[in-house]
């Protein structure tokens, strides 16, 4: 049993990209058993009334593997709503956040409005997970960015948007007793990881964190590539050193879970403006699994733990 606990399916009116039935068919070939899907569509996923509706689009046989996130904003009558359809729906797995400008309108970048939505699901007594996409605008150098060379990605969202907006979550989090889980999605950095150890020795809340097979199997050289726009994802991928550090990391034991970070988009939207970010990553989750990941030394004890046990662990009231 394998769990992927970081997807995007489209459909709405991105169903051209891809749909819930097709990439449970990709996950069906790579050995995933479960999925969980995120809200940052189009529509986005923010009501109980989204949250339906998306739910009668997953094939009837995979009702039981298909699980949601509801994304957060900073508005406090939508947290509510956000909690209620986390108690009420089974296939609700958890809160997004988008600490950061991705793909798609679904974000909170102003710090004061992010410490409001812990503060918020505080006194709702949220206690499930609060996943975070942690990229801090005030450090990205945009200017950078130059389509033409595509490793200019990498130089505009340089590696401490990201540590820095970690330290942010972490103490949000701690600052008002965050009873949940949080989760920080696709560390990309060394540095990160170091950062949720240390908020793991304390002990002051509960937090995961995830990494996806291309911040372990590429570093930015592939934006130097042929066609090397297809490789811009957000976080963008890192450079060697970076890349070694989060293998030591992932061998250590320190990193919670695979996660795929599935974005597919179309080949004119990548190569052309508006050369979105996102990579189709659980084509090659069989590979990184079962083929990579040994390679490297991972032992199949952690390989379990980091695919299954972890998330079930971690998601037990939902996955029962």
């Amino acid at each position: 049993m394998r769990i992927d606990p970081h997807v995007h399916c489209r459909d709405g009116r991105q169903r051209y990209k891809t749909t819930i039935e097709e990439v449970f068919r990709i996950a069906d070939k790579q050995g995933v058993d479960k999925i969980f899907d995120m809200p940052n569509t189009d529509p986005p996923i923010l009501t109980t009334k989204d949250v339906e509706k998306r739910l009668r689009l997953v094939p009837k046989s995979r009702v039981n593997d298909y699980f949601l996130y509801i994304g957060a904003t900073s508005n406090p009558e939508q947290l509510e709503e956000a909690v209620r359809c986390y108690n009420n729906y089974p296939n609700v797995i958890g809160i997004k956040l988008f600490a950061g400008e991705s793909v798609g309108d679904l974000k909170v970048i102003e710090e004061y409005k992010q410490r409001n939505i812990y503060k918020k699901l505080s006194e709702l007594a949220f206690k499930g997970v609060l996943a975070v996409h942690c990229e801090k605008e005030k450090y990205m150098e945009k200017d950078f960015w130059d389509p033409s060379h595509p490793l200019t990605h990498s130089w505009a969202r340089p590696k401490r948007t990201e540590i820095y907006s970690i330290e942010d979550q972490i103490n949000f989090a701690e600052e008002v007793n965050f009873p949940g889980i949080l989760h920080i999605v696709h560390v990309s950095v060394p540095e990160s990881v170091e950062l949720i150890e240390k908020a793991r020795g304390k002990k002051r809340i509960d937090i995961t964190c995830g990494v996806t097979p291309h911040h372990i199997m590429w570093s930015n050289e592939m934006l130097n590539m042929p066609y090397g726009l297809l490789y811009k994802m957000n976080p963008p991928l890192r450079n060697k050193e970076a890349v070694e550090g989060l293998i030591e990391k992932l061998k250590e034991g320190k990193i919670d879970w695979i996660e795929t970070d599935h974005a597919p988009h179309a080949s004119e939207e990548k190569l052309n403006y508006p050369h979105l970010s996102g990579y189709p990553s659980l084509y090659l989750y069989r590979n990184f699994v079962e083929e990579f990941l040994p390679k490297i030394g991972i032992k199949e004890r952690l390989i379990r733990k980091m695919t299954y046990d972890n998330i079930v662990k971690t998601f037990e009231n939902k996955l029962k």
